[in-house]
């Protein structure tokens, strides 16, 4: 990464009470810069361990929003601090904070860096559910069918994005199908997508995304809506 390019990191999180401490820790063990944590509503005592940390910037939701309101409130927040690049990743202890410079680094190269658990340099901590794989295959099948991409995680959440790149999007998802909306509009914008491997960590398969999307096929339907409605598909 350029000097120039300021970077941010964003990290969303709710009710990650066991996890998120560690994580922020980990951030700042190979982060200097202002890292920003939107706290979705949490309800679990994350809220009192965020306060008590003078090394971030903190973005409270009152009630539960949903993952992509919480990230696009903190490209927000980025954007308006002049950011020059962000990187987003989770607070469940799936993502290694060690990969934050690389991450930054491959920016050089395209807009966007998405993580790949599916890469051969991937390495496997614990064991996905077959059910989540076999839908992020579907999903990941669709977007390099229309795209000519050839991505193999749709749903990584480490990322990195160029300012300049997020400015171009006009993302409104509140969702878990928010990365969905995101890939429609990057491929809209000509925008470059690279990836970078990262860890397949997996600590507990049961872990619900709550309201009715634990159904697969439900949550299948559910993404190509969405996907569908940003490609522009649903104008009739």
């Amino acid at each position: 990464m350029t000097d120039a390019r300021r970077g941010v990191v964003v990290l969303p999180v709710y009710n990650e009470v066991e996890t998120v401490s560690g994580v922020v820790d980990a951030v700042r063990k190979v982060f200097p810069g202002e890292v920003i944590v939107v706290d979705d509503g949490s309800t679990d005592g994350t809220s009192s361990l965020l306060a008590g940390r003078s090394d971030i910037r903190v973005i409270t939701h009152d009630t539960n929003l949903g993952y992509g309101r919480s990230l696009i409130d903190g490209f927000d927040a980025a954007l308006k601090a002049d950011a020059g690049a962000v990187v987003t990743m989770d607070c469940d202890g799936q993502h290694e904070p060690a990969h934050i410079p690389e991450f930054l680094a491959a920016l050089d190269e395209c807009a966007i860096a998405s993580g790949s658990r599916y890469l051969p340099g991937s390495r496997r901590v614990g064991t996905a559910p077959p059910e989540r794989q076999d839908v992020n295959r579907r999903v990941t099948a669709v977007i390099n069918e229309v795209t000519g991409w050839s991505i193999t995680d749709a749903f990584c959440g480490f990322k990195s994005y160029r300012a300049e790149a997020l400015s171009q999007l006009s993302l409104t998802e509140p969702g878990y199908a928010m990365p969905l909306e995101l890939w429609a509009q990057a491929y809209r914008a000509g925008l470059c997508v690279v990836e970078r491997p990262v860890e397949r960590i997996y600590f507990d398969g049961d872990r619900s995304f709550g309201q009715d999307l634990d159904d697969p096929d439900r949550r299948f339907r559910y993404y190509l809506r969405v996907w569908e409605e940003a490609l522009g598909r649903d104008d009739g």
